[in-house]
C-alpha cells in the first residue's frame, strides 16, 4: 500500500505540472524552487558603461511579456527622497525571449546627456510598477583614480557557490567603480536551463550588477554548439548575451556584440572575443580593431580583457592563434594587464622565459609588462599544468578568487584574494618615463596553494581536474 500511495503522489505531481515545464524537468537539471520565471516587476537589472562613461550609462533588464515597453526614469540624485521630482522618462528598445522559464521581454534604455562625476537614480518600469531607485555615479571627464574587480570564469554553481566570492568582494572593497568579467559567466554549452543559469548569475550579484557598471567579455560557454545539415557543429552565441548587457557599439565589424572598449579615468578597457577570433573567422579583423584602438588610445593605462589565455596554466599547450596574432600587438603597444580566464586556475606571468628571468629583470630595474593574469571565481577547477611550476610568477589551483585594481596616475595596485578574504599574490605596475617596473608586494609571498596528490591545499580532497 505505501508504494502505491507514493507512486499516486509523483503522479499528481506530474499531472499538475504544466506540460512543457514537466518535459524541460526531465530533459535537464534546474536551478531548485524553479524561480527564475519572469514577474510582473523587473529583475535582471544590469548597468553597463557607455564607451564614454562620464556621460554614457545603459542599462538592461527583464519583464514579463505583459511590459511591452521599453520604460525608465532617471534624475540627479539628492539628499532628499523626493526622487522623482526631476525624473525624466527615457523610453528604449525590447526583445522577446521565449524559453523553460516561459515568455518574457528583454528591455535595454541608455543614458545619454549625463554630467561627469555625478550621482543619478535611475528606475525601470515591470508590468506591475516600477522597481527601486537604484544610483550609479558617472565617471569623472578626466583621469582621476578608481577602483575596479576583476572577475574569472563564474560558470558552474553559479549562486550556491560563486555568489559567495562575488559578494565578498564587494563586502570588502570599498566603492567600485566598475567591474570586469573575464568570460564563462554561465555554462551554456553545457545541458542546463539556460535561462535558469542567467538568473543564478544575476541574483549571484544582486542589486551590485545594477549600481556598479558591469564590463563583460564572452567566454566559449556564452556560446552555444548549433547542429548544420552536414552534422557538424559551429558556435552560435546563446540568446541571453545582446539582451543582457547593453554594450557600447564600437568593437570590430566580425564581432560587433561581444568586443567594444570603454574609457573610463584615465584607462581604456578593450574588450575582446576569444571565442569569434578562434572558432568564427574574425580573428584578423579583430586583431587589427585592436591595434587601431590602442594606437588611439588617450589613455595612460591600458587593459586588454577576454577568454581564452595567451599563455595557459592548465591545458598543456598556449593558444596558439591568439599568441601568434594578439602578443605582438600587446607588446608593441605597451598595454599593461591582460584579464583573462578559461582555464580554471590562477597564474601571473610577466615573461615567457620564466619566473627566473623575471626576477632578474624586476632585480635588474628592468621594464616588464604586459602582467598576463588567469583567474577563476567559480567552483569548476583544473589542475595546473607543467609549466605553472617555472614559467609564472605566482599560481593557485583548487582555489577561488576575486581581483581588485587601484588606478592612480603613476601607478596600478592589483591584489589577488581567495574566497575567504585572505590575501595571495600582489604587485605594484610603476609608471616610469621608459616603461612599467613592476614591484611585488612582501604581504602575498604566502605558500602555494596546489594539490598534492588526491589532498587539496584546503586539507580536503582536491577538485582540481587534469586539462588535455
Amino acid at each position: 500500500m505505501l508504494r502505491t500511495f507514493t507512486l499516486s503522489l509523483a503522479l499528481l505531481a506530474a499531472l499538475a505540472a504544466p506540460p512543457a515545464l514537466a518535459e524541460t524537468q526531465v530533459a535537464v537539471p534546474r536551478s531548485p524552487g524553479l524561480p527564475y520565471a519572469a514577474k510582473s516587476l523587473p529583475d535582471r537589472i544590469v548597468l553597463t558603461a557607455g564607451a564614454d562613461p562620464s556621460r554614457e550609462m545603459a542599462v538592461a533588464f527583464r519583464t514579463d511579456a505583459a511590459q511591452q515597453t521599453a520604460e525608465a526614469e532617471i534624475a540627479p540624485a539628492i539628499d532628499g527622497p523626493s526622487l522623482g521630482a526631476r525624473a525624466v522618462r527615457v523610453v528604449g528598445t525590447s526583445s522577446a525571449i521565449e524559453n523553460e522559464n516561459g515568455k518574457a521581454l528583454y528591455h535595454q534604455v541608455r543614458f545619454a546627456g549625463l554630467e561627469p562625476g555625478r550621482a543619478y537614480v535611475y528606475r525601470v518600469k515591470g508590468s506591475a510598477g516600477w522597481s527601486e531607485w537604484l544610483q550609479f555615479r558617472t565617471a569623472s571627464a578626466e583621469a582621476r583614480p578608481f577602483r575596479f574587480l576583476y572577475f574569472g570564469d563564474t560558470q558552474n554553481n553559479i549562486l550556491s557557490i560563486a555568489s559567495r566570492v562575488i559578494r565578498e568582494a564587494f563586502y570588502a572593497t570599498a566603492s567600485p567603480a566598475l567591474v570586469v568579467h573575464a568570460g564563462d559567466l554561465v555554462a551554456q554549452r553545457d545541458n542546463l536551463a539556460h535561462d535558469d543559469e542567467w538568473g543564478e548569475w544575476t541574483q549571484a550579484g544582486g542589486y551590485n550588477y545594477s549600481i556598479v557598471p558591469q564590463l563583460p567579455a564572452t567566454g566559449n560557454h556564452e556560446y552555444v554548439d548549433n547542429e548544420l545539415p552536414d552534422g557538424t557543429e559551429q558556435y552560435v552565441l546563446g540568446p541571453h548575451w545582446s539582451r543582457q548587457f547593453a554594450l557600447p557599439a564600437n568593437g570590430a565589424d566580425t564581432a560587433k556584440a561581444t568586443t567594444y572598449f570603454v574609457d573610463y579615468q584615465g584607462v581604456r578597457f578593450i574588450i575582446l572575443d576569444g571565442t569569434a577570433a578562434l572558432n568564427l573567422g574574425a580573428l584578423e579583423n579583430q586583431t587589427r580593431w585592436l591595434d587601431s584602438t590602442l594606437a588611439q588610445s588617450p589613455a595612460r593605462w591600458n587593459v586588454v580583457l577576454f577568454h581564452q589565455p595567451i599563455f595557459t596554466c592548465a591545458r598543456p599547450n598556449d593558444t596558439a592563434k591568439l599568441k601568434a596574432a594578439w602578443k605582438p600587438v600587446f607588446e608593441a603597444r605597451k598595454v599593461d594587464l591582460v584579464l583573462q580566464g578559461h582555464d580554471h586556475c590562477y597564474s601571473r606571468l610577466t615573461a615567457e622565459a620564466g619566473k627566473t628571468a623575471s626576477a632578474k629583470a624586476r632585480a635588474d630595474g628592468k621594464v616588464q609588462g604586459p602582467v598576463y593574469l588567469v583567474s577563476v571565481t567559480g567552483s569548476k577547477m583544473y589542475g595546473l599544468n607543467d609549466r605553472a611550476g617555472t614559467q609564472p610568477d605566482r599560481v593557485a589551483e583548487d582555489t577561488e578568487l576575486f581581483q581588485v585594481i587601484d588606478v592612480t596616475a603613476d601607478r596600478l595596485q592589483f591584489r589577488t584574494f581567495t574566497a575567504s578574504g585572505r590575501l595571495y599574490d600582489g604587485f605594484d605596475l610603476i609608471r616610469h618615463a621608459d616603461g612599467n617596473r613592476l614591484v611585488e608586494i612582501a604581504e602575498a609571498a604566502g605558500p602555494v596553494r596546489r594539490c598534492a596528490g588526491q589532498a587539496g591545499p584546503d586539507g580536503v580532497p582536491c577538485t582540481a581536474d587534469p586539462k588535455d
